[in-house]
């Protein structure tokens, strides 16, 4: 599978702290949306990141290894953490493969998103762990109710330091012209799906489409962080022995035909050990000096 992708992130125009994360180099596409304020939502949403940063770099990602990320990151959050309560929702796609053929392997826990671009219409692929949408299903509450309810944003599930929840997961066979954006809550909380999906239409390239996504939900408002992340297919060959994704102009210009990901490859250090990540750099995930984070 060959894929371009773009990302985004703002504190808003709100908070003073980012606490979201992301990581955006093939083969895995991820948002991280930290909770417990300073020095612990964003410890926490970084910890993610730099766990399932291990992941750059290979040609598809298994359930069992995005399993490993998340246990990982788990157990350094009560380390680092010290008994404080702080956690993060999760949401992204990985690129998998099953049978000779490529699929998105999507995850979520909490109520950051995954959508799908499907013949022009955006489809939400995962399913918000939250008390609103608890209440959605049980048939008590409209949408409309939703959208203005005082819980709307407690989550049921998150990766956390005292608590042992699992992601859920799709296995969904990767199209040409496939589109996928993954966002925290602070594009959803702003923008509609209607509107989010006429910026997908209007906006071609991936990257131009995060930023675009971004600072619309500031225009309407930016009570919260915010991230995005867009990917796009450009070609998929399933004949393919030994398959990589290369990004068509990545973070460090390059057009993916040296055999890198279009983001130096896989960036991890000498040591063999994983590269650690820094989202503040608007719309690049940039790698960081290992040990900014105990």
């Amino acid at each position: 599978m060959y894929a371009a992708w773009g990302s985004a992130t703002d504190t808003g125009r709100v908070r003073t702290l980012n606490e979201d994360a992301l990581v955006a180099l093939a083969p895995i596409f991820l948002v991280a949306d930290g909770m417990g304020g300073h020095d612990a939502g964003d410890v926490a949403s970084r910890l993610v990141v730099e766990e399932c940063s291990v992941l750059v770099g290979r040609p598809s990602v298994t359930i069992e290894d995005l399993q490993g990320c998340f246990q990982r990151a788990a157990a350094r959050m009560r380390e680092v953490l010290a008994g404080r309560s702080a956690g993060a929702t999760v949401a992204g796609a990985a690129i998998a493969r099953h049978d000779d053929a490529a699929y998105w392997l999507v995850f979520n826990m909490g109520d950051s998103r995954v959508y799908r671009m499907v013949d022009g219409d955006l489809v939400q692929v995962t399913v918000d762990h939250s008390v609103v949408q608890e209440l959605l299903e049980a048939g008590t509450l409209s949408a409309d109710e939703a959208s203005v309810h005082a819980d709307r944003h407690v989550v049921t599930r998150a990766l956390a330091t005292d608590s042992a929840s699992e992601p859920d997961y799709w296995m969904i066979p990767a199209t040409r012209d496939d589109r996928l954006l993954i966002c925290s809550d602070g594009l959803t909380d702003e923008l509609s799906d209607a509107q989010i999906q006429e910026i997908l239409r209007t906006e071609t390239d991936a990257q131009e489409a995060a930023e675009a996504l971004v600072a619309a939900a500031l225009e309407a408002g930016g009570r919260d962080n915010v991230s995005v992340v867009v990917v796009d297919v450009a070609i998929v060959w399933h004949e393919l022995i030994g398959d990589r994704t290369q990004s068509h102009g990545g973070a460090d210009g390059t057009d993916g035909t040296d055999g890198t990901d279009g983001a130096d490859g896989d960036q991890r250090g000498l040591d063999g050990l994983a590269t650690e990540w820094d989202e503040q750099t608007h719309g690049i995930t940039q790698p960081r000096v290992r040990g900014a984070i105990a």
